[in-house]
């Protein structure tokens, strides 16, 4: 018993870092939903070029584009939230982390932060040939950059969120209909501002200097409150 009792604990921190690790490690070395993922994104940004051939590129285009874009990102993001814990299920791996004396708010910003990185990887392949062959054309220059802030801003709400919520319908049946009925809704606020965003980067001029800051903090606010919930209630959901 004193040994027990003198024995240090491990930081939330170095919890949290273990945790995260795990995650990389195993995803990079199966790349299964990184694989799944960047194929479902091309495969969108196909279906979409075909849609809109025989459209002309003009401002209208633009407004439609940034929409378009977070559909791409929405959906993709989805398909990779599903098997971000369905692998954890099928593999024990949940059930063995929640026996161990770990911070349930440590498993939630781990799960939390490789989501968010495996969305950013994808994004990084999907977003720039989703912007050369739909919003390249007329894109003003002096913009065109800083619909990265809205991107990363949405990615990591969505990853906070969508972790959340992907721990709730783990154990559900239908899980992946499940999460999106719960998921879209949830973040439509999230998804509001940031297609105003980068629509906004899009097209630049008077509506870049009305709406982009207004939408940004909109994003961003959003982020802090909803991350902030899920992990005050993460512990109870989890243990649920």
């Amino acid at each position: 018993m004193a040994k027990d009792a003198n024995r240090p604990r491990t930081s939330a921190f170095s919890q949290f870092a273990v945790l995260l690790k795990k995650d990389l490690t195993q995803e990079f070395r199966t790349k299964e939903m990184l694989v799944s993922m960047g194929v479902y994104a091309v495969l969108v940004i196909i279906v979409l070029g075909v849609a809109l051939s025989f459209a002309a590129p003009s401002e209208e285009y633009l407004e439609v584009s940034g929409g378009l874009l977070w559909v791409l990102i929405i959906f993709t993001s989805l398909l990779g939230l599903n098997k971000s814990f369905a692998r954890e299920k099928e593999n024990g791996c949940l059930e063995g982390l929640l026996l161990a004396p770990i911070d349930r708010g440590a498993i939630f910003l781990a799960k939390a932060a490789s989501n968010l990185i495996f969305i950013l990887i994808v994004e990084v392949i999907a977003v720039p040939l989703f912007w050369f062959f739909f919003a390249s054309f007329a894109t003003p220059a002096d913009t065109a950059w800083l619909s990265v802030v809205p991107l990363l801003v949405g990615s990591i709400g969505i990853a906070g969120v969508g972790t959340l919520l992907s721990t709730i319908t783990v154990n559900t049946r239908g899980k992946d209909v499940m999460l999106a009925l719960l998921f879209v809704p949830v973040i439509f606020p999230l998804l509001y501002a940031c297609v105003s965003a980068t629509t906004a980067t899009l097209l630049g001029g008077d509506v870049f200097a009305s709406t982009w800051s207004v939408s940004l903090a909109l994003a961003a606010g959003y982020d802090v409150i909803m991350i902030l919930a899920a992990w005050v209630l993460y512990d109870f959901v989890v243990t649920a």
